[in-house]
């Protein structure tokens, strides 16, 4: 199955079009692509249409993401927003056992299927997955840009998520966000702020300048949310969850893209160790688990400074799944999402919306099936599992996460009632 090849020539002439996941990620990623001269342009159509020609494109055994993303592609192309002559399709692939490896056949049945076979798409992957065409090259200084872009999106993506709903001014998360994505990639042009103390004391300054946004101390709920990579970050894949949270009066925390990476390299390294294999390849994801940890670390300290909550150093992360579930079990997002959600636990955020999309069974397994064993050991766990498909409405999905909030709320006014009782016993001592 051959579709056109993106050439040299097409940088100049074709817009690449990718499926949005992560906002504020992958809006550092579009500028970054601009800086070595690729048009980018992140999809934003996301009504029923995109579903419905999903639907009519894949087998409807493939699983919702792949789903939503060849939907997306399709009716932007048949949108008439663009000259399909002069567009290419983008995916990013990890190289896993299951639509990771297989989206660019997908994607290309899916194209000669409706009349786009001369669409050129192009795999963005670590995998060793080979693009038609010459026009798309991963370079170094492209690599250590976007492993920059992932960094800071995700200290933005967890500065601001704990700071909208406490801001008195409505709107500042968002525009800092705005001024630091547009700064940062500037920067990066010159090849500013990339690594060593440049990172460490621009980060400083980003959490600085959040921690200075003047807000609203009252408690909220503490959410977080896990599941499927795309599922869990998309708001296309879950229907707009961070904002109908943020709506019923939410904190939300989302575990970062950093941890994902350096579970891969973690996969890895966990299974040279068992069955053998390329020792250049172990020696590799040693130093990228190390140089990811280490900016990790570094998100860690300038939130930790101004007074956010930190996310957990990965090396706790990994031991978390112990007496759950093996290490072993790594298809998909496999033993990390089981860690994402006992991490959350312990950091406050014991509320937790698990989602599970149509057709993903290792997320079902790591995900819905250990909620039980999570249960046990954090018995103030608070889980809900919602799942997405196609046939799945958002009344009955956010009236499922309501049922779990409604627990929340009712925690939490037993803490306040408890503090306030403390706090009046304490006067009367005094």
């Amino acid at each position: 199955m051959s579709n056109a090849p993106f050439t040299k020539e097409m940088r100049k002439t074709h817009t690449i079009l990718i499926p949005n996941m992560l906002p504020i990620h992958w809006d550092l990623l579009v500028r970054i692509f601009d800086n070595f001269g690729y048009k980018v342009e992140i999809l934003k159509n996301t009504d029923r249409s995109v579903v419905d020609e999903g639907l009519r494109s894949v087998h409807n055994d493939t699983c919702y993401p792949a789903l939503l993303v060849i939907g997306q592609f399709i009716e932007a192309l048949k949108s008439g927003r663009y000259d399909t002559h002069k567009v290419a399709l983008m995916m990013f692939q990890t190289g896993g056992g299951c639509r990771a490896s297989n989206y660019l056949f997908l994607i290309k049945k899916a194209l000669q299927k409706n009349g786009f076979d001369y669409v050129p798409v192009i795999s963005l992957n670590f995998s060793g997955l080979k693009n038609e065409g010459d026009g798309w090259e991963l370079t170094l200084p492209m690599i250590r840009c976007g492993i920059a872009a992932v960094s800071y999106g995700d200290l933005l993506m967890l500065l601001s998520n704990q700071t909208r709903p406490y801001e008195k001014n409505k709107g500042e998360s968002d525009r800092l966000v705005e001024k630091w994505s547009k700064f940062l990639t500037e920067s990066f042009k010159s090849g500013k702020y990339l690594s060593g103390h440049g990172v460490k004391n621009c980060m400083d300054k980003i959490a600085a300048e959040f921690e200075a946004i003047p807000r609203d101390i009252t408690p909220r709920i503490r959410v977080g949310i896990v599941g499927e990579i795309y599922v869990k970050y998309s708001p296309l894949g879950n229907n707009g969850l961070e904002s109908f949270l943020a709506s019923q009066g939410c904190e939300v925390m989302v575990p970062g893209l950093l941890d994902f990476l350096l579970y891969s390299m973690q996969a890895g390294i966990d299974d040279y160790k068992l069955y053998g294999g390329s020792r250049a390849a172990f020696e590799v994801r040693k130093l990228a688990k190390t140089y990811l940890s280490g900016i990790k670390n570094k998100i860690g300290k300038a939130v930790g400074d101004h007074g956010f909550v930190v996310p957990s150093d990965f090396n706790h992360v990994t031991s978390l799944p112990s007496g759950i579930i093996s290490r072993g079990c790594k298809m998909g997002e496999g033993w990390l999402l089981t860690a994402e959600m006992a991490e959350l636990v312990e950091l406050g955020y014991e509320n937790i919306v698990c989602v599970q999309p149509f057709g993903c069974l290792p997320n079902h397994i790591a995900g819905k099936g250990m909620i039980r064993k999570i249960r046990e050991r954090y018995p103030q766990a608070n889980i809900v599992p919602i799942d997405y498909d196609p046939g799945a409405t958002v009344v009955n999905q956010e009236n499922r996460i309501k049922l779990m909030l409604a627990v929340a709320r009712e925690r939490l006014d037993k803490d306040k009632k408890t503090v306030s009782a403390g706090s009046d016993t304490s006067t009367a001592v005094v």
